[in-house]
C-alpha cells in the first residue's frame, strides 16, 4: 500500500486555504509608526499646566496672607512643629519624584511637580526666617516677607550679600538646615529633573 500524501502543496487546507500557512498580514491598521496621539493628551497637558499655576497661586497667597508673625515670639513651639513638618512631607514627595525618575516611572508630571516642591520649600524657608524676625536678636535687617524669599534665595544661590543674616541661635539652626537641605535634596532633584528633560527631549527627537 501507498501512503496518501496529506497537506500538499496544491491541495487546499481545512479552512479552504491554500495550503501555505498563514502569511503576514498586510491589513491598514495602525502599526507602531503610526499610532495617534491620544485625543485626551492635549487636554490633560493643559489641566496640569493649569492646576500647576494653580497650585503656585495658592502657595504665594498662602505666604502672604497667613499670619506668619505669630509662630515666631508667640507660639514658638507650634512654629517649630509646623516647619518640620512640613519640610519633611516636602523631602518625602522629592525623594519619590526622584525615584520615579531614576526608575522610569511616569505615574506623576516630574516636570512640573519637581519645581513646585522646590518653590515650596523656598516659601517654607522664607516663613520661617520671618517669623523669626520677629523676635530681637534673630535676623537682622530682615523686615518683610519679600525679605525673607530674597534672604531665602540668595542663601539657596549661595551668593551671601551681607546685607540681610541670621544672628540668632534659632534663626541660625534655619539656615544650617537650608544648607544642608539644599545639598541633599534640592541638588538630587535638579538632578533628577535635568535628567529628565533630557529624556523628554530626546523622545521627542525620536518621535
Amino acid at each position: 500500500m501507498t501512503a496518501r500524501p496529506t497537506g500538499g502543496a496544491g491541495e487546499p487546507g481545512p479552512g479552504g486555504g491554500s495550503g501555505q500557512g498563514p502569511g503576514p498580514r498586510t491589513g491598514s491598521g495602525p502599526g507602531p509608526q503610526g499610532r495617534a496621539r491620544p485625543p485626551g493628551s492635549a487636554t490633560g497637558s493643559a489641566r496640569s499646566y493649569a492646576l500647576t499655576l494653580l497650585f503656585l497661586a495658592g502657595v504665594v497667597t498662602a505666604y502672604c496672607l497667613l499670619p506668619l508673625d505669630r509662630f515666631g515670639p508667640h507660639h514658638p513651639a507650634a512654629g517649630w512643629t509646623v516647619f518640620v513638618t512640613l519640610l519633611g512631607v516636602v523631602a518625602v514627595l522629592l525623594l519619590w519624584q526622584i525615584r520615579d525618575v531614576l526608575t522610569d516611572r511616569r505615574a506623576l508630571r516630574p516636570g512640573l511637580v519637581i519645581p513646585l516642591l522646590v518653590c515650596l520649600s523656598v516659601f517654607l524657608f522664607a516663613a520661617a526666617y520671618y517669623s523669626l524676625s520677629k523676635q530681637p536678636g534673630e535676623v537682622r535687617n530682615l523686615h518683610t516677607r519679600l525679605d525673607a524669599v530674597y534672604f531665602t534665595l540668595v542663601s539657596l544661590a549661595t551668593i551671601g550679600y551681607g546685607d540681610i543674616a541670621p544672628i540668632g541661635q534659632s534663626a541660625r539652626i534655619v539656615a544650617i538646615v537650608q544648607i544642608l537641605y539644599s545639598f541633599v535634596f534640592l541638588t538630587a532633584a535638579t538632578t533628577a529633573l535635568g535628567r529628565y528633560l533630557q529624556r523628554w527631549m530626546r523622545e521627542r527627537g525620536e518621535g
